[in-house]
């Protein structure tokens, strides 16, 4: 039994490679239930957590806490410089700004490892590349994923489910419990989505696999992590860490090489080319003053919907028939319409419509920009931990200034500034993917099988060795 992948195509409703053996179909169903289907319910708590914000706001909450000048964006920036994912249940007692913009501080704090935590696993199971072969004999080097983009996709539709349930939930405990308890219904809100949050959170004590280098083994095989590792050497991926260099030596490694830096700017384009985290939609919806606020909820949930399509078309795209170059190109160029669309303004209001249901075409390729990532610094595990959570930090970071400077709650609906930045961001970040991210990426490629030998047949050299555990 070997890993072969030699002939190498996926059709395009395929989950597993063609190429896989029944034990490998076996071992990456189990990552699957392991994995995905944790990092997907937990990320659609998150944003749940994130999103009810701007949807409580719209909901009574700006009347109820005396809200005033650019103290919405304010708030939103909080979070972002707390970090990322949760529910605080003080939110519920919260009677000030100021109360609330603590409150709001220690939801990103608690939640800041969830995201680029949840990729550096993905990248240490799961395949990043296809590495095919010519009838020279010679490597071909794809731009398109292996099994990495469409199931980080997956895990991704956690934060569409989320906004959306957000709208959801505050439409319906504003319509059924206002006033119950003497506590308004976008309070409620915050109270029962803080308790959806608990057994997700004890729940992935017990479920999250790990690594292959430091793995939960409570459901996988001593045998099942043999198997894991064997494929991660054919994708030339390091399932290990190197103990023989010193921490230093791994940071000057770092930060003496391009990666992190390219990959940082790169990402800081990414994060800042999207405007759908300003709340533009929904505070458009209220500014036409021909919705109540339930209904105000129940349409600003019809992007995210629609974002639920994007994510899938985009993720599996990248990993099965445009590439990841593709993928992004066509993500980056629906997103960039809408931007320029809502800079005009002075449209249709049909146009707005479509622009604002444009918006998570940005969002949608997170997981091909992570993907990516994860790929270019496969190699070492302890440089692809610190490159991941680096270009996060620092492209989230930059959201929390620029939003403010550019998304300003006294400017709303109208964001002018902030969607041509929006815009602008997002035609570098297609200039910068094919002209910077694409050609290194491909270098990359060209070092690892000059350098590092054709994984795959270093690996099935060991082959019957590693694979006799599994049988």
């Amino acid at each position: 039994m070997h890993s072969k992948r030699q002939d190498g195509r996926t059709k395009w409703y395929d989950w597993y490679s063609s190429t896989d053996t029944k034990q490998e179909r076996a071992l990456v169903f189990k990552l699957d239930m392991l994995i995905l289907v944790y990092a997907m319910i937990a990320y659609w708590i998150k944003h749940i957590d994130q999103s009810n914000l701007t949807n409580a706001y719209v909901a009574g909450m700006k009347e109820d806490l005396g809200f005033n000048g650019n103290q919405l964006v304010h708030l939103q920036m909080m979070y972002t410089v707390g970090a990322v994912v949760g529910q605080i249940p003080f939110t519920v007692l919260a009677n000030g700004y100021a109360e609330l913009m603590t409150y709001r501080f220690m939801i990103g704090v608690f939640e800041a490892a969830f995201f680029p935590g949840v990729h550096f696993v993905l990248g240490a199971w799961y395949r990043c590349v296809i590495w095919e072969r010519t009838n020279e004999d010679t490597m071909l080097i794809e731009d398109r994923g292996d099994e990495i983009g469409r199931r980080a996709g997956i895990f991704y539709i956690g934060q569409m489910l989320g906004i959306l349930t957000a709208g959801l939930v505050t439409s319906g405990t504003t319509a059924h419990l206002d006033g119950v308890a003497g506590l308004a219904g976008w309070r409620w809100m915050f109270i029962i989505t803080a308790l959806m949050t608990i057994p997700v959170g004890i729940s992935g004590f017990f479920i999250w696999p790990g690594t292959p280098a430091r793995p939960n083994l409570r459901f996988l095989t001593h045998e099942e992590l043999a198997l894991a590792k064997f494929r991660l050497e054919v994708d030339k991926s390091d399932a290990t860490e190197d103990k023989r260099k010193t921490r230093i030596q791994i940071l000057r490694s770092i930060f003496t090489d391009w990666k992190i830096y390219v990959l940082t700017f790169w990402v800081v384009l990414f994060w800042n080319g999207g405007g759908n985290s300003s709340g533009g939609y929904l505070l458009w919806l209220k500014s036409l003053k021909r919705y109540d606020s339930v209904k105000v909820n129940q349409l600003g949930s019809t992007a995210p919907a629609l974002g639920i399509g994007y994510v899938l078309f985009i993720n599996f795209a990248s990993d099965l028939f445009l590439g990841r170059t593709g993928a992004l190109l066509l993500g980056q160029s629906m997103n960039f319409i809408g931007m320029v669309i809502l800079a005009i303004w002075h449209v249709p209001e049909s146009a707005k419509w479509v622009a604002f249901n444009l918006q998570y075409f940005s969002p949608a390729m997170s997981s091909v920009v992570y993907s990516w990532v994860n790929t270019i610094c496969r190699g070492d595990t302890r440089e692809r931990s610190i490159i991941l959570v680096t270009v996060n930090l620092v492209a989230q970071s930059s959201t929390a200034w620029t939003s403010v400077l550019v998304f300003k709650t006294v400017e709303a609906p109208r964001f002018i500034k902030g969607w041509a930045f929006a815009a602008t961001c997002a035609f570098a970040s297609i200039a910068f993917t094919v002209g910077v991210v694409r050609p290194l990426s491909e270098r990359v490629e060209r070092e690892l099988a000059l350098h590092g030998g054709d994984g795959r047949k270093e690996a099935e050299s060991s082959d019957e060795r590693v694979l006799s555990k599994a049988g």
